[in-house]
């Protein structure tokens, strides 16, 4: 259980870190870049990537590019959600992203999809709504506009996500390599974005990143380690992940950054939750 809790506590402190730095008005594109460094520096000791089987990749070069656009990608866009909406909704929002790969399976990959199923997929997109609601008073301005948007974003991501990592095992490539491999094109691929568009470099962004690769990192190798050491009981795993990060981040949303949940956005938490639990049972 020491791993699960681990892994939980390291996905809330990403969010609770990007949220301090948008407070604080740094550039988080810049901490993300410095973190890949670190996520790849702990993959390889940590994960022992077998780098000698690279040229076996083979056809899963197209995902592995894939994710180190989107990997990075993703981060930013969860920076901005996290913003908008602060990080019970979007840490919630980023745990149902579990919905994609499950739509996918079934409309891309011939799954039967079951009733209990559907229903699990049917709770997601309530809690999806719910969480996105935001009562508007008066005129609504550009950044009410854009907060379903990056709330939907941070979704949308991670599910793409998920489905390109599960596609690359199902092609042979082991996960501790394509994570090598992805994580080294991902900072790279955003540095040379960054040196293009001649950003000012901040000091504070840089050192914060170093935090950001080690908990991105920390929060991986727990979850491999608890699926590992608790491999009898997936179940308890999956759902402890899941409720759990919901859980703390919500405590730390409303009860250290004050954030604001409207009667619909509970609401949205506990189908969130409903959610998690049937679709991993179905």
């Amino acid at each position: 259980m020491m791993y699960l809790i681990i892994a939980v506590l390291c996905s809330v402190a990403v969010s609770v870190l990007l949220k301090i730095l948008r407070q604080k008005n740094i550039d988080i594109r810049q901490t993300i870049v410095a973190g890949y460094p670190v996520a790849f520096l702990l993959t390889w000791v940590l994960l022992k990537p077998d780098v000698s089987s690279i040229g076996a990749l083979g056809n899963a070069w197209g995902i592995i590019i894939a994710l180190g656009v989107l990997l990075p990608a993703v981060f930013i866009i969860l920076g901005r959600a996290i913003e908008s909406v602060g990080m019970v909704a979007t840490d919630a929002a980023q745990r149902l992203s579990l919905i994609i790969p499950i739509v996918a399976a079934f409309l891309l990959f011939g799954e039967v999809l079951t009733g209990t199923r559907i229903l699990g997929l049917a709770l997601g997109f309530l809690a999806l709504g719910a969480l996105v609601y935001r009562p508007q008073h008066g005129l609504i301005n550009t950044q009410a506009k854009q907060t379903p948007l990056w709330l939907f974003g941070v979704w949308l991501g991670y599910g793409v996500i998920d489905i390109l990592f599960k596609q690359v095992a199902k092609q042979g490539a082991a996960f501790p390599l394509t994570l090598f491999v992805a994580f080294g094109l991902a900072g790279l691929l955003l540095l040379v974005y960054l040196l293009i568009t001649r950003v000012r470099w901040q000091g504070n962004a840089l050192s914060a990143g170093l935090l950001l690769g080690a908990l991105n990192m920390g929060n991986i190798y727990a979850y491999v380690r608890a699926h590992q050491v608790l491999s009898e009981s997936p179940s308890i795993v999956f759902t402890g992940m899941n409720v759990g990060v919901i859980a703390v981040a919500t405590l730390i949303g409303v009860g250290i950054f004050k954030e604001q949940l409207n009667r619909i956005n509970i609401v949205g938490l506990l189908l969130a939750v409903c959610c998690v639990a049937i679709l991993f049972l179905a």
